[in-house]
């Protein structure tokens, strides 16, 4: 089987692009990475990357092009794409942003809808820029792709064997509602609970001898707010009609914990609500996957899977004629 892309420009080297990119060349992939940062695009000629301070010399030639920029730059960067490209490449659209509805509306925006298909790499630390960067981060990383309801595949397929092939991911094929009400409660949620956590140590009267004390509850109940805060307010508010009714449900959860804690009223629901959940392992350390019965590549298999990956499905591979599962 022919290598799904020839050439994939990657634009923005911070954490996640230049991972990406050291990835991709690694895995033999031809790769452009660029950046508008002087410094970034020198530390990735260090490390033996092709980069470049210029979008339109980046994305010439190239069959896939990667928006890893951060989301307040999508929009500006999306139109810069379209007028490099034009109406004659046909090179396919994606990234790597945390939100997908705002991202695909920003690329539609530009006249790129019809080439774009959603990616979010479900990999990352609190750190940023291409000196945090590293092919690590990337490999054998869990991703989220996301479609329209009605998508053909032509895109999606080609994507999908990179990601699972050269790059040796799993993938959660879904549409962008049920990803970003995902990411809000399992990524921009815990982003804001850290960051009251952060705060409330910050503003308390013991402040000192709290962080004296601290361990490793509130180092691992806190890591993500060391997060750049530019960069998580951005995903936070992007994702905004997801993750406010999220917080409104959490906050409504607490108010009644700390009733019961006033009242010295029962508190067992609230500590044993998600003992299924637990049960399961922590994430990365659950049972190895089993596989599942294929879906064919016929006539609408992307709904297919969008359906399969929403009840916990991934796909591992992409054969000729069918989506290997596995769950």
């Amino acid at each position: 089987m022919s290598a799904p892309f020839a050439r994939v420009a990657v634009l923005g080297l911070g954490l996640v692009g230049g991972s990406l990119a050291q990835l991709l060349a690694q895995r033999g992939v031809v790769v452009v990475g660029q950046d508008v940062d002087a410094t970034a695009v020198t530390s990735a000629r260090a490390v033996g990357l092709t980069a470049t301070t210029s979008l339109a010399e980046a994305v010439e030639g190239a069959d896939l092009v990667v928006l890893a920029v951060p989301l307040r730059a999508m929009r500006a960067t999306a139109a810069e794409l379209a007028r490099c490209i034009g109406t004659t490449a046909d090179a396919t659209v994606t990234d790597v942003g945390s939100v997908k509805g705002p991202v695909r509306l920003a690329v539609e925006a530009a006249g790129l809808g019809d080439r774009f298909v959603g990616a979010h790499p479900m990999a990352g630390t609190e750190h940023s820029g291409f000196a945090a960067s590293s092919a690590q981060l990337m490999d054998r990383a869990a991703w989220a792709v996301t479609v329209r309801p009605d998508d053909d595949g032509a895109r999606l397929a080609p994507l999908l064997r990179l990601l699972t092939g050269p790059l040796a991911g799993t993938v959660a094929v879904l549409t962008d509602d049920v990803h970003d009400e995902a990411a809000a409660l399992i990524s921009h949620v815990p982003h804001v609970l850290a960051t009251q956590l952060l705060n409330a140590v910050a503003g308390a009267p013991v402040r000192d001898a709290a962080l004296g004390l601290a361990a490793g509850s509130f180092r691992d109940g806190t890591r993500v707010a060391y997060t750049d805060p530019a960069r998580t307010e951005a995903m936070v508010t992007e994702n905004a009609a997801w993750v406010a009714p999220a917080l409104r449900k959490a906050v409504r959860d607490l108010e009644a914990l700390v009733a019961a804690l006033e009242t010295n009223a029962p508190v067992h629901g609230f500590f044993r609500a998600a003992d299924d959940v637990r049960a399961q392992g922590r994430p990365g350390e659950r049972r190895a996957r089993g596989a599942q019965a294929p879906v064919p590549l016929d006539a609408g298999w992307p709904a297919a899977l969008v359906a399969r990956c929403a009840s916990g499905a991934v796909v591992t591979g992409l054969t000729e004629t069918e989506a290997v599962l596995a769950r």
